[in-house]
Parts: structure tokens; sequence; C-alpha cells
């Protein structure tokens, strides 16, 4: 594999301007094509199969005509300090407002002088303006004539405020990619010690970047993919992409600074680093792709793109990054570079050399190794008590930057007609086995009177007990097989006491059918939210069987040990519960929420633990990878166990700091976008890297390994013979350019972390 991969980047870098002509026409081909074949996101998170969904899917059914998929928006009218919105001139002015909303694709528009849609006051009404296509469907001229509600209502004296899905999401600055961007700069040239240097993975990473965010954007034109996708895909592809051109790079700037030739150089890099950049790659990729055993189509979306983007910066740094070198001269061998091979060449002669901080401190947890992993250990478990009185929900307009219509819409509903308006549950009735259907809706409706205390309003399909009005609910009932009653919470759409009371409903609806023979279905944002973690959190442990088990399987090949996976693996366990402790306590509770842009409190996202254990499992083998080759690279070479720790530690742990502080200044910008989801998402990767690169890998791995010692590295001689030799050491490599083996008493700060164990 070594060698293979050696002439890889010897090819890259010898025809630099083939490689680097092929992916520019890549890359423009990609955009023409996004440009002509792209559509939009979409916001909406559906799943066959659950309740809350099958309820759609029978009215859907039943009256194809009504919309009930389509978008909807809540216009939020306020009147002027001292008057309200009965007085004539107010009132005319809500409705020509409203009258600007009517379009094609609009199914129906609410009054709320005749629903009762207005504040005891008479200061705030809200009308729903439901559309018989999607958001992601919606025209341009259903966009502007939302804007025209808005504008004509302004114009009148009134505050309004549109929120719902309908509502094309505001384009926010890239602000995370620009931060990442910075961080990665900054990190870069002080690692390489010079600008030009610090600008190659920086250059190979957007590339990667731009090619995957253009085509996740062609897919747009022919699947509907969630608006995360393309942040996620972006965020991932910029960290890992200048994480892995970071660690090729820097040993092609010590073969260089040793005084090999730069083709050959380049070639070795590829060989060696390149090796575990691939391996690297595959646990990231295998974490990402296994969100497909979950079964859920959006998370299917953004786990396959992810992964993808990760190929695609693989390869890059493979093949683009080399290419790049060649044309980069002399001006791509840094200082630290030069400076790092004239003390290991100095070590080498018989000079005494100062010792790094990286042998210091393994050197130090080598000696007070059982403290050190107490200490880990019980600081992981003390972050991780909030994960305990962790919520997960939907993200609802709640939580939207404070400010933007969206919020004020419903800061305005919940402030003046009650928290559960935002999120109103509907219960459909399906009367279709029922003998007397109109009786069965009653009972349902009867029943649902008593079924919980956290309850503002019960609203029947029929609001009037005229004859003539309920003589006509009978003959729809009849025509349609079913009728809705809504209940309307006094508490918010993600509050915990919401979905209890969906559980509730349930619960007291459950004999139903065989009561009447109609059955209840419940439906609404929460029940959403609530019927897919659940979902989520019956797809889990089979989702980390697979992940876990393949990755498990990978590792054992790559570091030939059944310990060092295992170690691996349960080092992961503390990051995650870290990452998660921090965004509960930060998101959920509330704590120096501030310093991220949060205006409140709110449940935490519910996708993120299994979005977070999907990456975060990827993120944290990387650097088990690229920090424990290296020393068991010193192992293979005859160094004594303990001593091999410190020695592969000592070439590592520069570069893998430098590496991990990128992806956390990556992941840190995208923490402070607006969309909570994106937000959410950011922080917590951040967190879990920043605790997985600092508390695990470079202290409790180091510490446990000394520990363990020389068993560290014990494997059944019967597995040994199965399993394929990688050659991961790169011994085979050395061997057939005629190099000897490098000593690994010494070696370069800036080296890869890898060395010619990959």
């Amino acid at each position: 594999m070594a060698w293979h991969l050696f002439r890889l980047g010897r090819g890259s870098f010898r025809h630099r301007r083939l490689v680097a002509s092929l992916w520019l026409a890549l890359l423009v081909a990609v955009g023409i094509a996004a440009t002509t074949l792209g559509g939009e996101t979409s916001d909406n998170f559906e799943l066959d199969g659950i309740e809350s969904t099958d309820a759609f899917s029978l009215i859907e059914d039943r009256t194809p005509d009504s919309g009930i998929d389509g978008a909807t928006a809540q216009v939020v009218f306020q009147a002027p300090d001292g008057e309200t919105l009965t007085d004539p001139a107010n009132q005319q002015a809500v409705s020509d407002a409203l009258a600007a909303v009517q379009t094609e694709d609009v199914v129906s528009v609410s009054d709320p002088f005749t629903t009762g849609t207005i504040s005891q006051d008479g200061t705030v009404a809200y009308a729903s303006v439901s559309y018989t296509v999607q958001a992601i469907e919606m025209t341009e001229a259903d966009r502007d004539a939302l804007d025209d509600v808005k504008t004509t209502g302004e114009d009148a004296g009134l505050l309004v405020a549109v929120g719902g899905d309908a509502v094309a999401p505001e384009t926010a600055p890239p602000v995370g990619e620009v931060v990442g961007i910075a961080v990665a700069l900054v990190v870069l040239t002080l690692t390489f010690g010079s600008l030009v240097a610090a600008g190659m993975p920086l250059l190979t990473a957007l590339i990667g970047v731009g090619v995957g965010f253009l085509g996740i954007t062609i897919m747009t034109g022919f699947v509907e993919l969630s608006s995360t996708t393309p942040a996620l895909g972006s965020m991932l592809g910029l960290a890992v992409g200048i994480d892995y051109a970071l660690f090729i790079m820097s040993r092609y700037q010590h073969e260089v600074a040793e005084g090999r030739d730069r083709e050959e150089a380049a070639g070795v890099a590829v060989g060696t680093a390149g090796s575990a950049v691939i391996f690297a790659g595959l646990t990231v990729i295998i974490a990402l792709a296994g969100l497909t055993v979950v079964g859920i189509g959006f998370l299917t979306q953004m786990g396959v793109a992810a992964a993808a983007m990760v190929a695609v910066t693989v390869v890059l740094s493979l093949t683009l990054l080399p290419a790049i070198l060649g044309f980069g001269g002399n001006r791509a061998i840094g200082r630290a570079a030069r400076k790092a091979v004239a003390e290991e060449q100095a070590e080498a002669s018989g000079t005494p050399a100062k010792a790094h901080l990286g042998t210091r401190w393994a050197s130090f947890l080598s000696r007070f190794r059982w403290p050190a992993v107490v200490g880990g250990i019980a600081l992981a478990a003390v972050v991780s008590i909030p994960v305990a009185s962790m919520e997960l929900a939907l993200p609802d307009n709640g939580t939207a930057a404070e400010g933007s219509d969206a919020r004020i819409a419903y800061d305005l509903i919940s402030d003046n007609f009650g928290p559960g308006f935002n999120g109103p549950l509907v219960v459909v009735v399906d009367t279709a086995g029922a003998d007397d259907p109109a009786a069965a809706y009653q009972t349902a409706f009867a029943e649902l009177g008593g079924v919980s205390d956290d309850v503002t309003a019960i609203v029947p399909a029929v609001t009037s007990d005229s004859a003539k009005a309920q003589q006509a609910f009978a003959q729809q009932l009849d025509a349609v097989q079913f009728a809705t009653i809504t209940v309307i919470p006094s508490s918010g759409p993600s509050d915990q006491a919401t979905k209890d009371l969906v559980s509730d409903i349930r619960s007291t609806l459950a004999d139903l059918e065989d009561e009447t023979g109609a059955r209840a279905l419940v439906t609404g944002q929460t029940a959403v939210g609530v019927d897919i973690s659940d979902e989520l959190a019956a797809a889990f442990p089979k989702y980390l069987l697979v992940v876990v088990g393949l990755a498990f399987v990978l590792l054992v090949l790559v570091f030939r040990s059944l310990l060092v996976p295992l170690k691996a693996a349960l080092g992961f366990l503390l990051s995650v519960g870290i990452s998660l402790g921090a965004t509960v306590a930060v998101f959920q509770w509330g704590w120096l929420g501030s310093v991220i842009g949060l205006d409140g409190e709110s449940p935490v996202m519910f996708l993120l633990p299994i979005l977070l254990t999907g990456i975060l499992f990827g993120l944290a083998m990387d650097y088990e990878v690229f920090l424990v080759t290296r020393m068991r690279e010193a192992w293979v070479h005859g160094t004594e166990a303990r001593r091999a720790v410190i020695d592969g530690f000592q070439h590592s742990s520069r570069v893998v700091v430098a590496a991990a502080l990128i992806m956390i200044g990556v992941f840190a910008g995208f923490a402070l976008a607006d969309d909570v989801i994106i937000k959410s998402i950011g922080f917590a990767l951040a967190i879990g890297v920043l605790a997985d690169a600092f508390l695990v890998r470079m202290l409790i791995v180091p510490a446990v390994m000394a520990i363990i010692g020389e068993r560290i590295w014990w494997m059944p001689r019967w597995l040994a013979k199965v399993l394929p030799n990688l050659d991961i050491e790169g011994e085979g490599l050395v061997r057939r350019l005629g190099h000897a083996p490098r000593s690994t008493g010494a070696g370069s700060t800036v080296d890869s972390p890898t060395g010619s164990a990959d």
C-alpha cells in the first residue's frame, strides 16, 4: 500500500500541471452544474411509518386538495401604542394586508376577527396562511406576496411579523467558514513558520469544500435535502481537509529538510503519512455513512453527503497537495522543519538535545500514570453529569435569532395567547371503521376533556352547536371518514410538559378503536419530534454496533492489536459524554449561552446525540491513528514499550495539537451561526474535539499505554497470521527506496504524527 501511495504522490508532484488542471476543471464543471441543476433545501424533518406522519398521510389521501403537508405562515399584527386592532382603520389595514398574501398556491387564509385569534386587549392578532405546496416548492410570487403583507401592514402603522416554515430562511454571512479559516491560517503559520506553506493546506481544503458543496447543491435539484446538509458538509470538509493536508505536508517538509529530493519527498510523504490519512478518513466515512442503518431519510442524506465530502478531501490531500507542493518549490519548506531536522541530526551525532515539551509531558504521564488516568476519567464524569437531564426536541422559532421576524412572531403569539398556540396538537379521528362515525368522534372529544391539566383549549372540527352546522359536519364526516380535534397545550412546543401531553393523549385514546371502531392519531410539531426521537433511540444501538464494529476491525488492521482499538473506543465514550454534558449545560440550562449568541434556554436538538456520536467517533479515531501509530512505529523498531509511548508522543504531539486547534476553530466558528441547529452541532463538535484531543488522547491514552506496557500490542498468533500486512510502518517502502530505517529515539516536532508508520 505504501509503495502505491508513494507512486501516486510522486506522480502528482511530477505531473502537477495536469493534476491541478483536472481538479480545477472538476470545480468549474460542478459549479456550472450547480447553477443549472441545483434546487432548494428544506427545513422539514419527516419520517414514514410513525403515527404523527401517518396522520398527515391519512388526511392527504382522503382530501388531496387540503394542502395538509403544504407550507404554513403565521402573520402576526400588533397595533400601535394606545390603539387596538378592532379600531376600524386598523381592522381595515389587517384585511388589506391579508388580501395581499393571496396567490394561486394559497389554499386558505384565516381571518383573526372571525376565528377569534385576537388577544383579549385587542392589540395583537394572528392569521394562518396555508399553501398547497411545501416551502421548498413555493414560487417567487408566493414569497413576494408574503413580503407585500408585511409592507402593507407596516405602511398603515402596524407592526407585522411573519413566521412559519413558509418564510424563506435569512441568508447569513459565512461566519463559520471565515472564523475557521482565520484560526487555521494562524495555527498553520505558527506550525510551519511560513505563510506560503500555511496557505497550501488551506487551498486544498477550500477546493475540496467547493467541490463537495457544489455537488450537494446539484443533488438538491433531484432530491429534497435538509438545509443542514450543506452546512454540515462544509463544516466537516473544511476541518478534516486542513488536518489531512497538514499531516502530509508536515512529513514532506521533514523529508526535504533532511536533504531528500523534493519529488521523492512528496512520494514518501504520501506513501507514509498518506496511509494514516486514508485510514483516518475511512473511520470518519464509516461513521457518517453508517447513519444509513438508522433508516431515517434526512439523516441518511446528511451522513452520505458529509461522508462524500470527507472522501473528496482525502483524495485531494493525496493528489492535489503534492501537485501544489511542486509549484511551491523551496517556499513550501518552513523554518520550523529545518530547525527540527537540525536538532535531530545534532542529537544523532551525540550532541545533547533540549527535551521537547511533548517529551517532557509524556515522561510526566509515564511517571504519574495512575493519577493521570483517574483524574482524567473523574473530570470527564463530572462534566458529563448534565446528560442525565438532557431533553430533546425539534427546533422551533422560539430558538430563532432575537430580532428576526420568526422570533418576533413566535414571542408575540406566546406572550398574548399562550406558548401552546405556537405548537398546537392535532388529533385525527379516523372513523372509517366506526359503525356510528359521529358518535365515535364525540366519544374521542369527550375523553380528551379529562386528559391533562396542561391544556389551554380543545377545539372541535365544528364550533357551532346549530342543527345546520352539525348536519353539515355529519355529512362531511361520512364523505371523508375523518375529522380533527385541535388541542392547545399550556406549555410551549419544545417543553417536556407538551411531550408528556402527547403521551397522555395517546394513552387516553388507546381504547377508542375497541370501543367505537374509530382510531385516533396524534400529530403536530411536538408529536413529530417525540416520534422521531423514539425511532432514533430504537435505532441507536444498531448504529453503534455497526459503526464501532467496522471501525474496530479497521483499527485492528492498522495497529495489529486488540487492546489499542478497545482503548480508543472506550476513550471516545468519555469525549461524547463531555460534549453532550457541555451542550446541555449551555443550551438547555443557559450557562454562558450569551457567549455564543444564545438568547435563552432551549432543549437539545433531537438529532444531535446520534449525529454527534457518528461524527465525533470518526474524528476521535483520526487522532488515535495519528498519535498511536507513531508509538507503534517506535515499538516495532525495537524501543521498549513505555519509552515508545514517549518517543511516539514526541514526534506526533505538536502536529496533533495543531490539527486539533484548527478543527476546534472551524467548529467554534459554526457555533456562532444564527441557525440553532448549526450552532448546536458546531458547539458540540468543538467541545468534543477539545475533550478528545487534549483530555483523552493527550492525557488518558499515553497514561493507559504506560500502565499496560508491552501487553497493549498483544494479538493472538492465529489472528496475526490471518490479518493482511498493510505495511502501516512503511518498512516495505523504506526497503524499496533503499533508505535505512530512521531512529525513533528523537525526531522533528513538525514531522507527521504518523511518520513512516503511516
